[in-house]
């Protein structure tokens, strides 16, 4: 294969411009097909003027019969509860499909319908792969289908990893993550505008975020048993970037060295996973742009404090899709994504 031909489907949104930004520098990618129902018939530079100079298709409407044939590999940039029938038609058409909606994280149909609605494709559920290439690279390898795991899943689990693994995690946990307004996407709502977002900071959906289940699915997988897990979400007057705060208990006692040796093996071979010295904590400044998370440790007798940063549009969602796509093809995972972080 010369380049694997892609195509983008919701490419004006922040997560699809992304993807744009990051597979224009692929050297084995070609974008060949870019969708967006309301900029239709727009080249892309007037969607993202930033991009101008760039020899991309125009925007074009999602019409299943005459896209289904144009790419390899689709990535699906969606809203919740889109991504579904778009999915499976494509991979009905023998393509191969990265998700970065939530409507193929969740291995229960019932859980799903709880959170988000009908699902209309429950056959598909298990057949798709929850790509956080940390825990399942393997089987993402092979995967016809992918599901991007979500911005905050991400940040939580790739700090509780190492010793949800060892089963180390003695009762309940607490997760407090902090975003960016851009994890909300880009649609025009009255609560995201400047004046209502600056100057503030504010949580929400406080116990009962979507992100919830998904954590706790991949959790009960590492731990043997449901997580008691508490999370909490915030929104920050910055643009782009995810701070999470992990409280847990341990069920043996730990120095803070043990605990930072623990994670430095564990994560010796990730490309993206940068764990920090004893007495350093990570920030969203540190890995804007990049698709790198940092963790920071902290211990006191059994209880131990996790600090994880990563920017929610990279690792968060488009660069650990083009992370995936890179395992997807059996080339090196950090292909185009080895961009340092934009600072400050």
């Amino acid at each position: 294969m010369d380049s694997l031909k892609v195509g983008i489907i919701g490419a004006s949104g922040y997560t699809g411009g992304e993807l744009i930004r990051l597979l224009s520098n692929h050297p084995k990618v070609e974008i060949l097909l870019l969708t967006a129902e309301k900029q239709k018939g727009k080249s892309l530079e007037e969607v993202f003027p930033g991009f101008k100079g760039l020899k991309l298709p125009k925007l074009e409407p999602l019409d299943l019969p005459s896209i289904s044939q144009r790419a390899d590999l689709y990535f699906l940039a969606l809203p919740h509860k889109t991504s579904m029938e778009v999915a499976k038609a494509l991979i009905q058409n023998g393509k191969r499909v990265i998700d970065l909606s939530a409507d193929f994280r969740l291995k229960d149909v019932e859980l799903y319908q709880r959170w988000y609605g009908v699902h209309s494709c429950p056959e598909l559920l298990k057949e798709a792969v929850y790509g956080l290439p940390e825990l399942y690279r393997d089987k993402i390898k092979d995967a016809q289908l992918v599901a991007n795991p979500g911005c905050y899943p991400t940040s939580v689990l790739l700090g509780l990893l190492p010793l949800a693994e060892k089963r180390l995690i003695e009762g309940r946990i607490i997760a407090d993550s902090k975003s960016g307004v851009s994890g909300a996407g880009r649609s025009v709502r009255e609560d995201l505008m400047f004046t209502e977002v600056a100057e503030s900071f504010r949580a929400y959906q406080v116990l009962e975020h979507r992100h919830l289940p998904e954590m706790e699915q991949e959790l009960e997988n590492l731990l043997g048993e449901k997580p008691q897990l508490d999370f909490v979400p915030h929104l920050l007057p910055i643009n782009r970037g995810i701070l999470s705060t992990i409280y847990v208990n341990l069920k043996v006692s730990m120095t803070e060295k043990d605990l930072y040796e623990l994670y430095l093996e564990r994560f010796s071979k990730e490309p993206f996973v940068r764990v920090l010295e004893p007495g350093c904590f990570p920030s969203t400044s540190q890995v804007r742009g990049s698709n790198f998370c940092d963790i920071g440790l902290r211990v006191k007798d059994k209880r131990a404090v996790l600090i994880t940063a990563i920017d929610n549009l990279t690792k968060g969602a488009s660069g650990q899709a083009v992370q995936n796509m890179n395992i997807m093809m059996g080339w090196p995972e950090t292909t185009a994504l080895t961009s340092l972080p934009l600072f400050p």
